[in-house]
């Protein structure tokens, strides 16, 4: 059962107790990542997530890693378009401990002036691995065509002239800004019992700064075409129709068509391009959902002299749907698929502790099992076609990455 709970300043609570393993998930949420920057603070937060790790009033950033090592457990961050998080994973005996590491690195990081010049030289090593990466490139390339200027359209990570001009102070208002109560959620899944909420209260009632409202503006869907040449051996493409946001009803219908599209090697782009053509080794789809948008999203990988015909295919396959829609054994099978990989992927303490944060902090509520298996089962073959030529009746925008040398 889910507990939630919010303190007096603001801050939320979700906790998630499983009896049934010995391991505890603690990650604090924040709302904020380069959805909340601009064009000259593009990548502060995804920095700013690098620089918790760098030394406390009490721990140098050595220090904080050898506690976790030490301990057999595991200490780590991401940032998203639109949050950023800071979690652990230890044993049981750990849990209170962890907590205590994880709000010591929150409220006390203090950015000293060797670590922020060291940790710049290894995010800007960290844009040129991306950079020597096309196939994950393509996909920032694709924000960019179809967001354009929006926030949502500038990559997470920023430049390396931005990382360069990033100052202590910078740091320091964005957690002014952003790191509010209001803005964060703390969530715990695993073996802890339901009291281990106080214990999070009293980690956390010195956090008393302003709310500062963050104005989200609706980006408007581009559908642009972008394309950049760089040594690779593949050419990689990338399509992006306009998508359903992260609160949106249909959700359900729309994972239920990505699973007959791209999903899996039974799905029609596994089967089109890579098994009955031959002209791909990857090709995958899936959803991305945004506060006020979303995209569906193509990838395939494949020689130069191929893309046409791989572009080809996706158009055919889409047209195809919209035409004919998914048959009787796709539906069937494509319902049942998803609701396997809600019930497979919940089964870790990361996944529940990750799951139950999402939920609170951008929906504000959350769904039990049973919920969500109805809420796929009640999915029918109208709203599937609905959301087909929703999805797929207007021009996607478009991301290559092909050779220079081809």
């Amino acid at each position: 059962m889910i507990h939630t709970h919010t303190q007096q300043n603001g801050l939320r609570v979700v906790l998630e107790p499983v009896s049934t393993v010995r391991s505890v998930t603690i990650g604090i949420w924040i709302l904020t990542g380069s959805r909340n920057e601009t064009p000259n603070t593009n990548g502060i937060s995804h920095f700013l997530e690098h620089m918790l790790f760098k030394g406390t009033s009490n721990h140098t950033a050595k220090e904080i890693a050898e506690s976790f090592d030490s301990i057999g457990g595991q200490l780590n961050a991401f940032t998203s378009k639109e949050y950023t998080c800071l979690y652990a994973k230890v044993l049981d005996d750990y849990a209170e401990y962890a907590l205590e590491l994880l709000t010591e690195m929150f409220f006390e990081s203090v950015f000293p002036e060797e670590e922020l010049e060291r940790e710049k030289k290894v995010v800007k090593e960290e844009i040129k691995m991306y950079d020597d990466m096309p196939d994950g490139l393509v996909h920032d390339l694709l924000q960019e065509a179809a967001f354009g200027n929006h926030a949502l359209g500038r990559p997470i990570i920023g430049t390396e002239e931005q990382i360069n001009a990033f100052t202590k102070q910078d740091l320091q208002d964005h957690m002014n800004t952003f790191y509010t109560p209001e803005n964060v959620v703390v969530s715990v899944a695993g073996n802890v019992e339901e009291s281990f909420v106080q214990k999070i209260e009293t980690y956390f009632d010195r956090f008393t700064h302003s709310s500062h409202p963050f104005q989200y503006t609706k980006p408007v869907f581009q559908r642009e075409t972008l394309a950049q040449e760089k040594k690779t051996e593949q050419a990689h493409l990338c399509l992006g129709y306009e998508g359903l946001a992260i609160h949106d009803a249909k959700i359900p219908s729309l994972l239920v068509v990505n699973s007959v599209l791209g999903r899996g090697m039974s799905s029609r782009l596994f089967q089109e391009i890579r098994e009955r053509k031959g002209l791909a080794y990857a090709t995958f789809s899936y959803h991305a959902s945004y506060l006020e948008t979303g995209m569906l999203v193509i990838y395939a990988g494949t020689t130069k002299n191929q893309l046409e015909d791989v572009k080809e295919t996706i158009q055919q396959t889409t047209a195809d749907l919209i035409q004919h829609g998914l048959t009787d054994k796709e539906f069937t099978n494509s319902k049942t698929q998803l609701k396997g990989n809600v019930m497979l992927g919940l089964e870790s303490t990361n996944a529940k502790m990750s799951r139950n944060a999402r939920n609170e902090l951008l929906l504000r509520k959350h769904k039990t099992m049973d919920d969500m298996i109805k809420e796929i089962d009640q999915i029918s073959y109208a709203d599937v076609q609905a959301i087909i030529e929703k999805t797929f009746s207007d021009k996607p925008a478009e991301a290559t990455i092909t050779s220079a040398s081809s």
